[in-house]
């Protein structure tokens, strides 16, 4: 259960989650011809599992002193598994990525793709030794890393076959790369507004660290105002997505859906931020925005299912 808390099982799940509800739950249903076979997409799963669990590892072995003062409950590295083994752990993680990674670049004859790999991997160190304490800056890093394990799916499993495709099929599934990257984008946001709200949380700890984050440069309540903009901007930019895309393709049961899963979460958010001030109110709207993210990204069942009704 230590092992399981240190790779943030949970967070991994909805990593491969996100990717088998694109893959299964979207691409199988466009009638267009996908790369990978379902264990080579096991393999991509698998990939972006060991990068992100590489992550949280050495994550968590940088954070030793300040998770002893944030959460001393969760402390797992120095704990229950030595830093020597969180060390193996991290460059095994890696090596097992990195290879799955460049074998499928190489199977879809875009090498480049192998960068994507390299460069996650790079950001997740970068940001566990020193972009954290760059407010701002280490948030969107993470926030990125999100986004990239939903556009992957898009980059290894649709855009090869573009090269093959005749001119109304290519422009299907440009139009299918496009809602891809919509998602990935509601991901980038939503995960950037909860890293913030993260801060918020650990405020005590990065404070005795003197990790500058943007609650400790400016405070909690300035914080929360900030936050509180950002959560306005995305429901704004989420209510005129489900308008345009949603509402006037008369697809209603999945505006029913996004207003209620998705919407109504994130109102909920703006109404506590507002005054948010301890940690558990803090760790109360992390999971909140966790669960935006989910169900944001089963949407795109629902809208599919709902299209094949309307059709």
């Amino acid at each position: 259960m230590k092992f399981l808390k240190l790779i943030r099982y949970q967070n991994l799940l909805l990593i491969a989650l996100m990717q088998l509800v694109l893959r299964y739950g979207f691409l199988q249903f466009q009638n267009i011809p996908l790369t990978l076979s379902d264990w080579q997409f096991g393999l991509l799963i698998l990939a972006t599992l060991c990068i992100a669990a590489g992550g949280y590892v050495i994550n968590d072995i940088m954070d030793q002193e300040t998770d002893a003062i944030n959460k001393p409950e969760k402390v797992v590295v120095g704990k229950s598994i030595t830093e020597e083994v969180a060390y193996n752990w991290y460059f095994g993680f890696n090596i097992v990525g990195m290879l799955l990674g460049y074998y499928l670049a190489d199977f879809v004859n875009k090498t480049s793709f192998f960068g994507i790999f390299i460069i996650s991997s790079a950001l997740l160190y970068l940001y566990a030794t020193s972009l954290k304490q760059i407010a701002i800056v280490g948030n969107i890093i993470v926030a990125l890393v999100l986004a990239f394990s939903v556009i992957v799916v898009g980059l290894f499993d649709v855009l090869p076959m573009m090269n093959y495709a005749g001119m109304e099929l290519w422009a299907n599934m440009k139009i299918i790369l496009s809602i891809i990257t919509d998602y990935a984008i509601f991901a980038f946001v939503i995960n950037l507004i909860r890293e913030l709200v993260k801060d918020a949380q650990d405020i005590e700890g990065d404070q005795t660290e003197d990790i500058r984050t943007l609650p400790v440069i400016i405070g909690i309540a300035k914080t929360t105002k900030v936050i509180f903009g950002l959560a306005l901007i995305a429901i704004g930019l989420l209510a005129w997505y489900i308008n345009d895309h949603l509402m006037n393709n008369q697809l209603y049961p999945a505006v029913i859906y996004s207003l209620v899963l998705v919407i109504g979460p994130m109102i909920f958010f703006l109404v506590k931020i507002w005054n948010a001030k301890t940690k558990e109110d803090f760790a109360l709207l992390s999971k909140v925005l966790k669960y935006v993210i989910l169900f944001g990204v089963l949407s795109v069942v629902v809208i599919n299912y709902n299209i094949k009704l309307n059709g």
